[in-house]
């Protein structure tokens, strides 16, 4: 996607000092009359390939679907292929994906400043950004690797299919000192989720997929397996129902062939009682 800064819109730093041509000492950040409507939140291009697209949905609406966020009352957002603004004088990131803890949905989307993932405006970083490998272009493990981390994301998720950058289909970091360090584990602490290798079908397609998953493991569920799961709980205790009935049926069976008897010795079923 292409986009243009803050720094081609509206000046951020307004009491800042030029020592020379093209140099600039930054101060505090003022931007009272700073005017969103410039800029170029989204360019309506197709960037992305069918599988990546289908995988950007799996890990966004598995969580809208399933998760509760990490704690009660914590509330989330998860984006898929959305403008990260993170400096004033840097492109905007697009990752693939992106969750970000205790903020909320805008009222009002289609204003301007809320179009995109201004980290102003939700005064914090995300917890969390994915990059799915297209090409061996995308600098995924190049110069994204130092951008997420000045733009101070915790997590950053390499997803590599093909293995096109020949480091596993899978890469973990954390930031650390301003630096990200490699993960050996796929667990998310902060947002205490996880990520895991599926192989097995989505929308039709069979591929190996990235996951989120819990502490012991298990998958959170799309909204499709998460109706299937419900449907054979329902089937299961329309079983369980079926099979009760069948037994009290068989229990008022038995107790009229013992009255039956009882009356052919003479006997009045209802004397003992």
């Amino acid at each position: 996607m292409s986009f243009i800064s803050y720094e081609q819109t509206v000046p951020f730093y307004a009491d800042a000092k030029r020592t020379s041509p093209g140099e600039r000492v930054k101060s505090p950040l003022v931007e009272p009359d700073f005017d969103y409507e410039q800029l170029i939140t989204e360019d309506d291009e197709p960037v992305d390939n069918i599988f990546s697209e289908k995988q950007q949905r799996l890990l966004t609406e598995s969580l809208y679907n399933s998760w509760l966020g990490p704690e009660e009352n914590r509330s989330f957002l998860a984006l898929a292929n959305v403008g990260l603004f993170y400096a004033p004088t840097k492109q905007p990131l697009v990752p693939d994906v992106l969750v970000s803890l205790d903020v909320k949905m805008p009222d009002n989307v289609w204003q301007k400043k809320n179009r995109s993932y201004f980290i102003k405006q939700y005064g914090k970083p995300p917890e969390v950004v994915i990059e799915i490998v297209s090409n061996k272009k995308g600098q995924e493990t190049g110069t994204k690797l130092k951008d997420y981390a000045k733009a101070g994301v915790r997590y950053y998720i390499v997803f590599d299919p093909e293995e096109q950058l020949r480091s596993g289909k899978l890469q973990v970091y954390e930031l650390q000192n301003n630096r990200y360090v490699e993960k050996n584990d796929p667990w998310l602490s902060e947002i205490q989720l996880g990520l895991t290798l599926w192989e097995g079908l989505y929308e039709d397609k069979y591929d190996v997929w990235l996951r989120w998953c819990d502490k012991k493991e298990d998958l959170i569920s799309t909204g499709k397996e998460t109706a299937e799961k419900e449907r054979q709980r329902a089937e299961q205790e329309r079983q369980r129902a079926e099979q009760e009935r069948q037994r009290a049926e068989q229990e008022h069976q038995r107790a009229e062939r013992l009255a039956q008897l009882l009356r052919e010795k003479g006997i009045d079923p209802d004397s003992l009682s």
